[in-house]
């Protein structure tokens, strides 16, 4: 992996980190989803240790606690990336990202975690997180909840929206570190790289009905465009009907 071509240029770090659209302290875990779904782990460090040296948007960090942010909400990200891009990718860019994380800034097995995730699982009636879970999905799909869920539970197997409905309940509707909107931003920077345009429509509109407006969506999904065609991500027509890239327009608002 060593010998792959660099995606992540102090040029492109200091574009994204200055997009004039994006909210505030979103830029460094957009990024990082990003680069994880582009299976590029070895890219995040930079993204990381950029975010420490030069801060997270337009001042340096000087506290610990400002970079304990950055460190957990890159984590969290990752975490919830992991619910439409799959485990092992966020195990590989978690890993590469302990690499560069200071001890300090970790949160290890004997620290409570942030998330309260512990607690969901192992103090907490499972109906309950699910009723969240399911508030969640409602809050981000609205006039189409029943038709989103109901495709699932019909695609051939009820598993698919009982998988579902454990992600949403115990990952993605646990908003102690990102909130309902940044977490669809999360799931733009993760659909955009996997050419899944169905997805990426409902979490575009997700991010809005999570209170995101529709210049930070498009900012989000531009930012994930820009980080895609660096590592190589094209365009696939008549000429290159395979390969590493998109088979039609990344979908928008």
């Amino acid at each position: 992996m060593g010998s792959l071509p660099a995606i992540i240029t102090p040029a492109l770090l200091s574009s994204i980190r200055n997009h004039p659209n994006l909210p505030r302290h979103t830029w460094y875990f957009i990024a990082a989803t990003t680069l994880a779904q582009l299976n590029r782990p070895d890219e995040i460090s930079k993204v990381y240790e950029y975010a420490l040296r030069h801060g997270p948007d337009d001042s340096t960090p000087s506290q610990d606690d400002d970079k304990i942010r950055v460190s957990r909400r890159i984590r969290e990200a990752l975490i919830k990336a992991a619910a439409v891009g799959g485990v092992p990718r966020t195990i590989n860019a978690l890993l590469e990202l302990k690499k560069v994380t200071p001890e300090e800034q970790l949160d290890e097995p004997e620290d409570s975690s942030p998330t309260g995730r512990r607690g969901d699982i192992y103090d907490t009636p499972a109906p309950e997180i699910m009723e969240r879970g399911q508030t969640f999905f409602e809050a981000i799909y609205g006039k189409i909840t029943k038709r989103v869920m109901g495709q699932m539970d019909r695609s051939g197997t009820e598993d698919l929206g009982l998988v579902a409905r454990l992600m949403y309940g115990y990952v993605l509707s646990n908003t102690s570190v990102l909130s309902a909107a940044e977490t669809s931003f999360v799931m733009i920077a993760a659909l955009i790289p996997q050419d899944v345009n169905p997805q990426l429509k409902g979490h575009l509109r997700g991010a809005l009905n999570g209170g995101a407006t529709v210049e930070q969506v498009k900012a989000v999904r531009s930012v994930v465009v820009e980080i895609c065609r660096a590592s190589g991500m094209t365009m696939l027509d008549q000429s290159s009907p395979a390969g590493f890239g998109w088979r039609s327009e990344v979908a928008d608002l």
